[in-house]
């Protein structure tokens, strides 16, 4: 730890826009899937920073790619290009089925572009009337007007005036309301293959297969939000290779810079020539910086050896999740797709993901929530055995205080 004067958890009401409710400890380093507050007290991460810190926290390669690339450029305004936004971009394209990148700085702006492009090509070709969005109850797409509103969880979007219009909500994973509702006035769909924050909820293959074969009917782009899913987090580099399904747009961002701010929008050619010059922009997106981490992140996820080590992983956390429930009875459902995990109360403990969370950050374990009743992990791609031999140990012991309290 440094000599610096310690930093007191209650500047953040003093000084900052009271939009969160931060935890009583400040985070000073990490290493893994470990950090250290500022007294030094050590917590085993089960979170990674809501499915961001893919590779753990300072891991080797990054902090070299981002040390070479500080001393060489940081920022290049858009009238020209940079070699790291090439190679990455490059590498994306060769990752998956995506021929175009356009480079941003989070999920939501990924997802605007996504919706932009959606409705400028329906535009376009078609008609002005061609701009309905079909999104999904429960669903989470960023926390922009736009974004926010195509996101099923009216809570986030309410109270801010008039909402953007022409977007339509419909359940999740119920394919007969979607072929009702679907028309040749549909623009777009987006779809999450797994709801993160709507309680890590697994999309049936046979509904994507619908939704895929509806969109092609109707004209319409499917756009994959795999912000969250995206990046090795479900054991293919994006969870769309799982299926059958190839959307028309795919979004990245979160574990894509590996803790470095990033996002991309990802679509073919020809979809991707409606995005003309002048028509979107980022003052930041594809800055060197981030690109240079992202190409490192790129490199060491997609490999055979990280994505089968992540199932492996998967299954470490089922077994001990399905034993802690045989001994303290507290979920009925545990899900995953890799290392998007989610353990839902059943109802003698449903409502209580919150008070979980700050048991199990005084047990010195960080997890998330994904609602009001269940519990999220999202730990980095290559926690050790070690790591979550710990962990668990310590979920244990929060269950056993929530369970008496």
């Amino acid at each position: 730890m440094n000599n610096q004067k310690k930093t007191e958890r209650k500047q953040f009401d003093e000084v900052m826009v009271p939009c969160y409710s931060p935890m009583p400890m400040i985070p000073e380093y990490g290493k893994g899937a470990r950090l250290w507050d500022q007294e030094g007290r050590e917590y085993i991460d089960f979170a990674g920073g809501i499915a961001v810190s893919c590779l753990g926290h300072a891991h080797p390669s990054l902090v070299n790619a981002l040390k070479i690339q500080a001393e060489k450029l940081w920022h290049l305004s858009n009238v020209m290009t940079n070699a790291p936004a090439l190679r990455l971009a490059k590498k994306l394209t060769q990752s998956c089925f995506a021929e175009r990148v356009f480079f941003c700085n989070s999920g939501a702006e990924a997802n605007e572009a996504a919706l932009k492009l959606a409705r400028r090509r329906a535009f376009d070709i078609y008609a002005e009337e061609k701009s309905e969005i079909i999104a999904f109850h429960q669903g989470f797409h960023g926390r922009t007007f736009f974004t926010v509103t195509a996101g099923g969880q009216p809570a986030y979007s309410d109270g801010f005036g008039p909402k953007p219009g022409d977007i339509t909500h419909l359940p999740y994973n119920d394919l007969p309301a979607f072929e009702a509702c679907i028309s040749d006035k549909t623009c777009a769909v987006i779809v999450e293959p797994v709801q993160g924050e709507g309680g890590v909820i697994l999309a049936d293959d046979a509904f994507l297969q619908g939704l895929r074969a509806l969109c092609n009917k109707h004209h319409a782009l499917l756009i994959f939000d795999e912000v969250q899913t995206g990046v090795g987090r479900t054991g293919s580099f994006y969870a769309y290779q799982q299926t059958s399904v190839i959307p028309d747009i795919l979004t990245s961002a979160k574990a894509l810079g590996g803790g470095f701010p990033i996002g991309a929008m990802l679509t073919t050619r020809l979809f991707a020539s409606h995005m003309k010059v002048g028509t979107h922009g980022s003052t930041y997106g594809g800055n060197p910086l981030a690109c240079a981490v992202g190409l490192a992140v790129v490199e060491l996820v997609n490999q055979g050896k990280l994505l089968e080590g992540v199932k492996e992983r998967e299954v470490w956390f089922h077994q001990a999740l399905d034993a802690l429930n045989a001994k303290y009875n507290m979920f009925q459902a545990i899900r995953s797709k890799g290392l998007l995990i989610g353990a839902e109360f059943n109802d003698t403990y449903t409502g209580r993901a919150r008070e979980f969370l700050s048991l199990a950050g005084e047990e010195g374990l960080l997890v998330l929530a994904a609602g009001a009743n269940v519990i999220r992990i999202t730990p980095s791609l290559l926690i050790t055995k070690e790591e979550f031999d710990e962990g668990v140990i310590r979920f244990s012991r929060a269950l056993a205080r929530l369970q008496k309290a």
